[in-house]
C-alpha cells in the first residue's frame, strides 16, 4: 500500500498484492495480516541539502515533496528498500551483508566480459564441457576450477556462493562479538524458480522453498543452528591473519553459502532461452560452438534481523548448439 499526505486530509491507500488477492479470495478465513513491512523506494536523501541558503527549513524541502508512489498490486514492483527500526541509540556502525568472492583465495567473480561482480550458472552438461574445456574461461589452478562458473547440472563440482555478514569497518576489531540484535541468524533468498533452484554446497541436497509468488519467485528460508550445511559463523583465526579471505573488516556475524541447481525448464529445452535470452558466441573466443545464449538474472539475499540484503548478478548460459 501507499501512504498519501496532501496537505490536507491525509489519505491512505491500501491495496492488496496479487498474492494477497488470491488467498483472501479463499474465503476460508485463513487470510490474516500477522506482519507487514515499510519502505521509502521512491524518497532520495542524497536531496537533503544542508547548504541551502534559505535556512534550516529548507534542507529537507524537496525530499517532503517528493511524490509519492500509488500502492501496487504486483509484489515485484516496490518495497525494494524496507526500513527498519532499532531502539539503541548508541550505535557508531550498522551491519552489512556482502558478497564474500575472495573465500578462495583470489577474486571468485565470473570474468567481467560475461557479468560484472557476478557468477556464471551453466544450465546443462554440455555447457559445463564447454567452460572446462575453453582455455579462454577458465580459472588456471585445480583448486578452484573455472572462475565463477556453478554448474547447474553437476552441481557437485564448481563453485558456490557465499555471502558474509557484519560490521564492515577497521574501528571495529574482528576479534569484538557483534551484538545480538545485529547479527544475522536467519536468512531469505530469493531466485526466479523458472531457471533454478537452491542447493547445499556439496551440491547434494535440494532446498524446499517456503514458498512461490505469482511471478515465479521462490523465497528460501535458512536459519543457523537448523540448516548448518547453510548458515555457520564466520570463524576468527587466534593469533592469525583475519583479513586473509575475508571482506568484512570489523565485527563479524555469519556467513551463508549455497549452489543453484538449474531448473529443467533451462537444462533440457532452449524455450527460455529462446524467448528471454541474448547470444554471447562473441565472448567464447576460441569456442568451437554456434550459438550460446545467455539470461542475466539475480539472487537476493536478505537478513531477516536486520532486513540488510545484497543482490548477486547471475548469468544463465546454455550452449545450444
Amino acid at each position: 500500500m501507499a501512504f498519501l499526505d496532501n496537505s490536507g486530509d491525509i489519505i491512505l491507500d491500501a491495496v492488496l498484492t496479487d498474492t494477497g488477492r488470491m488467498r483472501l479470495a479463499k474465503g476460508d478465513g485463513s487470510f490474516k495480516i500477522v506482519k507487514f513491512a515499510l519502505g521509502d523506494d521512491e524518497i532520495n536523501y542524497g536531496l537533503y541539502d544542508k547548504n541551502n541558503s534559505n535556512g534550516s527549513a529548507y534542507y529537507d524541502l524537496e525530499i517532503l515533496q517528493t511524490p509519492v508512489l500509488e500502492a501496487f498490486t504486483n509484489n515485484a514492483s516496490t518495497m525494494k528498500s524496507k526500513l527498519i527500526s532499532i531502539s539503541r541509540n548508541n550505535l557508531l556502525y550498522l551491519p552489512v551483508i556482502k558478497i564474500n568472492d575472495i573465500a578462495r583465495g583470489a577474486s571468485n567473480f565470473a570474468i567481467n566480459s560475461l557479468v560484472v561482480n557476478g557468477y556464471v550458472l551453466a544450465a546443462d552438461r554440455d555447457t559445463e564441457r564447454l567452460f572446462s574445456e575453453n582455455a579462454n574461461l577458465a580459472y588456471n589452478s585445480t583448486t578452484v576450477g573455472n572462475k565463477g562458473i556453478m554448474n547447474g547440472f553437476t552441481t557437485s563440482t564448481g563453485v558456490e556462493i557465499r555471502t558474509d555478514q557484519g560490521i564492515d569497518n577497521t574501528a571495529i576489531s574482528p576479534e569484538t562479538v557483534i551484538d545480538p540484535d545485529l547479527k544475522e541468524t536467519q536468512y531469505l533468498v530469493e531466485i526466479d524458480n523458472r531457471f533454478g533452484s537452491i542447493i547445499d554446497p556439496n551440491g547434494s541436497v535440494v532446498a524446499t522453498p517456503s514458498y512461490i509468488d505469482d511471478d515465479n519467485i521462490a523465497t528460501y528460508y535458512f536459519s543457523q543452528g537448523v540448516d548448518t550445511s547453510y548458515v555457520s559463523d564466520i570463524e576468527f583465526i587466534a593469533n592469525g591473519n583475519n583479513s586473509s579471505n575475508q571482506v568484512i573488516a570489523g565485527a563479524r556475524g555469519t556467513k551463508l553459502i549455497f549452489k543453484i541447481k538449474s531448473s529443467i525448464d533451462v537444462s533440457s529445452t532452449s524455450y527460455l532461452f529462446t524467448e528471454l535470452g541474448t547470444n554471447i558466441t562473441s565472448n567464447f573466443s576460441g569456442a568451437t560452438v554456434s550459438d550460446v545464449r545467455s539470461i542475466l538474472t539475480n539472487v537476493r539475499v536478505t537478513g531477516v534481523t536486520t532486513g540488510n540484503y545484497v543482490d548477486i548478478p547471475i548469468l544463465l548460459v546454455k550452449k545450444i548448439s
